[in-house]
């Protein structure tokens, strides 16, 4: 396995564990994470939330750690990277509003590169409208907005998760073990 360059689009209230899981595990197999935020730079940090599923009708929601990015948002070229990451949680919701990310996240789509989504950060897809005729799973509560993009929702269990080219994408951090799983494979094409 070739080692890559991948960058994680994240920001404050991003859910704890679909941050901090994938950028742990991907480092622990030998791959760069870059994790940026706009308007912040490498050192600072961002709220977490852990959203949990507690048998009522949406997640609940407690306070996470912090976690610190490691790259500067404002310096971050998406042709430098092999890859990228979209946590769920709050964040992108109005990382959606911002269009450097919206033009990150488009650069993966049209350099055909990896890309994991997970949960909410299917709202930062649809808002760069690149789920044209694409399977994507999410959080269910996202379904209005992926098919409003045009893409197709895949009504997943919350451990599953889908690729469709380059695009991997799962309903919820349940689905840490298939979503990482078939994002690494992408990688390691």
């Amino acid at each position: 396995m070739s080692s890559k360059r991948i960058l994680m689009i994240t920001g404050d209230f991003t859910e704890d564990y679909e941050t901090m899981v994938p950028f742990q595990a991907l480092m622990a197999v030998g791959h760069q994470v870059d994790a940026v935020c706009p308007g912040k730079a490498s050192g600072d940090t961002v709220a977490t939330a852990i959203h949990d599923f507690e048998g009522d009708q949406t997640y609940s929601e407690k306070p996470g750690h912090r976690f610190a990015l490691n790259a500067d948002f404002a310096s971050t070229n998406p042709a430098d990277y092999d890859a990228l990451v979209v946590p769920g949680g709050r964040a992108p919701e109005y990382l959606r509003l911002n269009k450097e990310v919206l033009t990150m996240v488009q650069h993966f789509f049209e350099t055909n590169k990896p890309v994991a989504a997970i949960c909410h950060g299917a709202q930062l897809l649809a808002a760069a409208k690149v789920l044209e005729g694409r399977q994507c799973s999410a959080y269910p509560a996202c379904q209005p907005e992926v098919e409003l993009a045009g893409g197709h929702f895949a009504n997943l269990e919350v451990t599953d998760a889908v690729t469709d080219g380059n695009l991997v994408t799962a309903p919820a951090w349940p689905a840490h073990p298939a979503w990482l799983a078939q994002f690494m494979a992408l990688l390691n094409k």
